[in-house]
């Protein structure tokens, strides 16, 4: 346990949310920050309020969705767009590429950190088993971290504790290595990016979740609360 308090990212998601409770057990105090930015599964906003309600943390929520709206250029936010086809502006990446959303969203988190006289931030971002953004990437990260503590003059440490680890991985984390509230809290996470309940089961994230439980050797405990409430 680190004697001081940390802000997590806290989207509404799987990674997110193992995040949350691992930030849990390390921090004496833990902040949820969530930022909006105009996602067309915009229903992870509520999942991630539930979430915070689970883990008895508070969430803030800042809204930045006219930016990215105003820029636009991914399939995640326009919702007319195939979310499973390639970027429009660089085919190398999925469509569901937001330009710059982690390194926004790292910036936005230290700003608010520093005002509150916090210096670490937690992320579920990971680079193993991800969608090949490169937002997502150690080395992104890393230069990320070094910038912000040069520009607020201040040492800021981003903690990526799924960094390295598989889908199924995080989940053995989220089953074994964290609280019991974690699995619950999972039962309510949004992945799916079409914003569908149930999910859709075809967008690249719904499959790139179901896969991590299967590996992992474990019914979604969102699935399972869903077909328990029929």
């Amino acid at each position: 346990m680190i004697n001081k308090p940390t802000v997590i990212l806290l989207s509404g998601g799987q990674d997110s949310t193992t995040c949350l409770f691992w930030a849990l057990q390390n921090f004496h105090k833990v902040l949820a920050l969530n930022i909006l930015y105009g996602q067309r599964h915009d229903v992870e906003v509520k999942a991630a309020r539930k979430i915070a309600s689970i883990a008895s943390v508070d969430i803030h929520e800042i809204h930045a969705d006219q930016i990215f709206k105003t820029l636009g250029n991914s399939g995640l936010i326009e919702t007319d767009s195939d979310i499973s086809s390639s970027h429009k502006t660089d085919s190398s990446l999925p469509a569901s590429f937001v330009p710059g959303r982690n390194i926004m969203f790292l910036t936005i988190a230290a700003v608010w950190a520093y005002s509150k006289g916090i210096n670490d931030i937690v992320t579920g971002v990971c680079q193993t088993d991800y969608s090949g953004y490169p937002d997502c990437r150690d080395n992104t990260i890393k230069s990320i971290q070094v910038t912000l503590s040069l520009g607020l003059a201040k040492d800021i440490i981003i903690h990526t504790p799924l960094m390295w680890m598989t889908k199924a991985e995080t989940v053995l984390m989220a089953r074994y290595k964290s609280s019991p509230f974690c699995w619950e809290a999972l039962s309510y996470s949004h992945t799916c990016y079409e914003g569908k309940i149930p999910p859709c089961g075809k967008c690249p994230a719904c499959k790139l979740r179901a896969k991590g439980f299967k590996e992992a050797g474990f019914e979604d405990p969102l699935i399972e609360r869903l077909n328990k409430n029929e």
